[in-house]
């Protein structure tokens, strides 16, 4: 195994390993539960989800793995923040479905890639920045990504 194919091979376990974890969190509360709050006056566990479902679902076409599954879910998990609208417009049901669905197809399509095309411009860099800063590649993004997804995963323990 290449030093490429190693590095590559840590960020997709760990990115597989936040969204194992996310998994067992959401699966393992009710539906009520996930209208609790990570803290006094702050998102819904059931906001997080959405909103991590949308922000996985943006990866396609960022890393140009295709067509986003859920753009339906935007404005209500990523264009505004949670309580914008008086109801929720998906139910528990159907946005645990989105999740699983968008992460799946995600993560098959990640591990398609081959090394090389890990180091290319994701599509939300100019040429022109890729030039100045390669180091803004695929990788990265899933790396920041799985951060990302992580952070969430804390302030959702403190809510259950």
């Amino acid at each position: 195994m290449t030093y490429e194919e190693l590095s590559i091979g840590t960020a997709i376990s760990s990115w597989k390993l936040a969204i194992t974890r996310l998994d067992q969190m959401f699966s393992s509360l009710r539906d009520k539960d996930l209208q609790r709050e990570v803290a006094p006056g702050r998102n819904r566990v059931f906001y997080l989800l959405g909103h991590l479902t949308v922000a996985h679902d943006r990866l396609f076409p960022i890393l140009g793995l295709g067509d986003r599954l859920h753009p339906e879910l935007d404005e209500d998990f990523f264009t505004n923040p949670d309580r914008t609208f008086p109801e929720d417009d998906i139910s528990a049901t159907a946005l645990r479905q989105a999740w699983s669905e968008v992460n799946s197809k995600l993560t098959a399509d990640l591990v398609r890639l081959r090394p090389e095309q890990w180091m290319e411009r994701q599509s939300a860099v100019s040429d022109e920045g890729f030039a100045k800063d390669p180091l803004r590649n695929r990788l990265a993004l899933l790396i920041s990504r799985t951060n990302h997804a992580s952070f969430h995963a804390g302030q959702i323990r403190l809510a259950s």
